[in-house]
């Protein structure tokens, strides 16, 4: 069976991340776009991060333009919009597909894992998934969730 920690993915910066050493950690997964109505929160999400980082927890964005093209820079484009206008200091991935055929590995377990609106697959932008420590709890939340709402949940799982 798999887990949040048999995987890669390429980061901004072109390195490879290994998601098993987040073992231990509240993992908290969104999928975003600096073009979208939703972009605003990047600013909740870097407050989450800010505030429960040092508690375990790891913010991580994947950019993604499947919806309307709300993310058509490049890599580090999207990585610097993110730092400037927003302060996120959360790591910034590489940007993927999180729907069909070319999806990335993670969205393929994350949405095997949870339903949503959709059922397996992602609606729109900001789509976030918390993770549990050990990895065997996965919530997802709409975009329409604002982060903040999603801080109780994060509390419950530090």
């Amino acid at each position: 069976m798999s887990r949040i920690y048999d995987y890669k993915a390429i980061m901004s910066n072109g390195q490879v991340l290994d998601f098993s050493q987040f073992r231990g950690k509240v993992l908290l997964i969104v999928n975003t776009a600096s073009k979208c109505g939703f972009t605003p929160q990047f600013a909740g999400l870097e407050e989450l991060n800010q505030k429960y980082k040092d508690k375990g927890l790891v913010v991580i964005g994947f950019p993604c333009n499947q919806f309307a093209h709300q993310d058509p820079g490049t890599d580090s484009e999207i990585s610097s919009f993110c730092q400037l206008n927003y302060g996120v200091t959360f790591q910034m991935m590489k940007k993927v597909d999180v729907n069909g055929e070319n999806a990335h590995p993670i969205f393929k377990y994350l949405t095997s894992e949870t339903r949503g609106f959709l059922g397996k697959k992602i609606k729109w932008n900001f789509t976030k998934f918390l993770i549990s420590r050990d990895g065997t709890k996965i919530k997802r939340y709409p975009p329409t969730k604002a982060p903040k709402k999603i801080e109780k949940d994060i509390e419950g799982m530090i």
